[in-house]
């Protein structure tokens, strides 16, 4: 158990990263997130650029990326993201609910989340990320 000063695992805040490329479908991600986690610092990146340099520059704990996106699609920048830190948890979101591209998203360690995304569906990646986290920080 822990001493009664130590900060309990329930106030650990993460920082998370939207990547997409339509600023609509990133507000409202983040205002899931927001009602979700009001505490968690949220990012923005507009493409796989964009979000590379935030990886990079900001560390993120989590991502969130479209799947479709021109240039490197959500899929390619996820397997390039888990190349660089494959303890960090990662979703494609996308409207296009194939089975290759959900085999493909959990084939590179990847979860896949449907849009429209719910606030339902986000919670329960969101819950399964703080997990393997705590799990990666012991």
């Amino acid at each position: 158990m822990a001493p009664p000063d130590a900060p309990g695992e329930a106030d650990m805040t993460y920082k998370v990263l939207i990547v997409d490329d339509s600023k609509l479908a990133r507000m409202a991600v983040g205002k899931a997130l927001n009602s979700l986690q009001p505490s968690w610092t949220r990012l923005e990146a507009a493409n796989a650029d964009e979000a590379i340099a935030s990886v990079k520059d900001n560390a993120p704990d989590i991502v969130l990326l479209d799947f479709n996106m021109p240039g490197r699609d959500g899929l390619a920048l996820a397997a390039d993201l888990n190349k660089l830190h494959p303890e960090m948890p990662l979703a494609v979101i996308s409207a296009n609910i194939q089975d290759e591209i959900v085999a493909r998203a959990r084939a590179i360690g990847a979860a896949f989340l449907p849009k429209p995304l719910t606030e339902q569906a986000l919670a329960d990646f969101l819950s399964a990320a703080q997990l393997r986290l705590r799990a990666v920080a012991r």
